[in-house]
């Protein structure tokens, strides 16, 4: 009993120490039990990579091959041992054989989609600038109607994953995310998404697969981080100092649109067998002897073009790609305008929860469907695009929606959810 009594005695004596010693030791068995959640969830990842690679496969059959893009400057840096020690042994248990290409420098991703040779699957390490570089590499390619069928996986790996929502179920432990995207993939199910090309009157087209973000919310969002020294109040700091600068916050733009085009049925993925030797020779016999009648060509109708002055304080065009197993009667993309009739204390609001998610509109905000748009600047215009959270400068373009471009896997889970959801 003494001695608990002098314990006690010698921790209230030096209380600062205690103190410090209690708050050392916590945070250093809550990152210890961090470290052991993560090592748990890369062994059942590991387990089930596993059993993927026993499967057995045909003499003639030959490993899958997958190239992999991957950013080492993803994620401050951290990238390369992320995907090290997350992914790689995922992909090597489960037998498929990899190659990994690492970017050194900003736009590199696209040169080197010009150079890659044919693969099984293509996978993206990286975060949203590294998966538009990739996308806009690839679709850039004179050949890449035959490349825009490789099926890609996207491993988030970034600061920004705009696209994992939609094939993932996320979570707050980075590793539980990057298993999850890595085991989809072994799993091989996928899901079409649409692409946009924007394409300015010079330079040759970008493309994105979320959308194209303009006016004073995308503004103030791109100067956050300036505002790092106010800590959580930051982000109400940095809309107040803007409404100083600028106001009103309105931006003036013509828009040009195209009617959205009707979605053509969805093609059954397996072949029909082909038809018995006799079936055939028939047909042939048939319609050699009685040629079925050719139909006249219906001329090309004009296209209608619909011209709208909109004046916003932003504007979003963006896929349906955060849904992108929803069935829909038409292709189209949208254009969504936030009015500009608000005031700082609405416009602060809005703009935190913009920040948060930046396809977020209000009520009063105006949307509109097309298949291809044309932005028209007031002259004099000046500000930045974000496309797919990289930032271009703004210039008049057009914006044409690729309907079910590409393929991306996708997790049987989440494609079940999105199916379900309400249209």
């Amino acid at each position: 009993m003494a001695r608990i009594v002098k314990v006690f005695r010698t921790l209230r004596n030096h209380w600062k120490k205690s103190t410090l010693a209690v708050c050392v030791l916590s945070y250093g068995g809550y990152w210890l039990y961090g470290k052991h959640c993560d090592s748990v969830v890369r062994r059942e990842a590991c387990q089930l990579a596993r059993e993927f690679g026993r499967q057995h496969i045909a003499p003639q059959e030959r490993l899958k091959k997958a190239t992999v893009i991957l950013n080492p400057a993803a994620s401050n840096g951290k990238a390369n041992n992320l995907f090290e020690k997350n992914a790689a042994p995922i992909l090597h248990l489960a037998g498929v054989e990899i190659t990994v290409v690492k970017t050194d420098y900003e736009g590199q991703a696209k040169k080197l989609m010009e150079l890659m040779e044919q693969t099984d699957m293509l996978i993206v390490a990286g975060g949203d600038g590294t998966l538009q570089e990739v996308i806009t590499g690839l679709l850039r390619r004179p050949d890449q109607e035959a490349f825009s069928s490789t099926p890609i996986g996207f491993i988030p790996l970034g600061s920004h994953n705009s696209l994992s929502p939609s094939l993932h179920f996320l979570s707050d432990n980075k590793v539980k995310d990057i298993t999850a995207a890595t085991l989809s993939i072994l799993k091989g199910e996928t899901v079409p998404v649409d692409v946009l090309q924007i394409k300015g009157e010079k330079e040759q087209p970008v493309f994105a697969l979320i959308g194209l973000r303009w006016g004073a919310f995308r503004d103030v969002a791109a100067k956050i981080s300036k505002y790092w020294y106010l800590g959580p109040l930051k982000t109400n700091a940095a809309h107040w100092f803007h409404t100083l600068r600028e106001w009103p916050l309105v931006h003036d733009v013509s828009v040009s649109l195209l009617a959205p085009r009707p979605r053509p049925p969805d093609l059954d993925p397996q072949k029909p067998p082909r038809p018995n030797l006799l079936h055939r020779i028939i047909r042939r016999l048939k319609n050699y002897w009685s040629p079925p009648a050719e139909e006249p060509l219906k001329p090309e109708e004009p296209e209608k073009w619909e011209e709208q002055q909109l004046s916003t304080a932003e504007l979003y065009i963006q896929t349906h790609n955060k849904n992108p197993a929803e069935r829909r009667i038409n292709d189209s993309l949208m254009i969504c305008t936030e009015p500009g009739n608000k005031t700082v204390g609405e416009f602060i609001s809005v703009g935190n929860k913009k920040v948060k998610d930046p396809t977020l509109f209000t009520e009063n905000s105006t949307k509109l469907e097309a298949s291809v748009c044309r932005l028209t600047l007031p002259e004099g215009a000046a500000g930045f695009y974000n496309i797919d959270n990289e930032e271009y400068e703004a210039m008049p373009v057009e914006v044409r929606l690729l309907p079910r471009k590409l393929r991306f896997f996708i997790s049987a889970e989440r494609r079940e959810e999105l199916i379900s959801q309400p249209q």
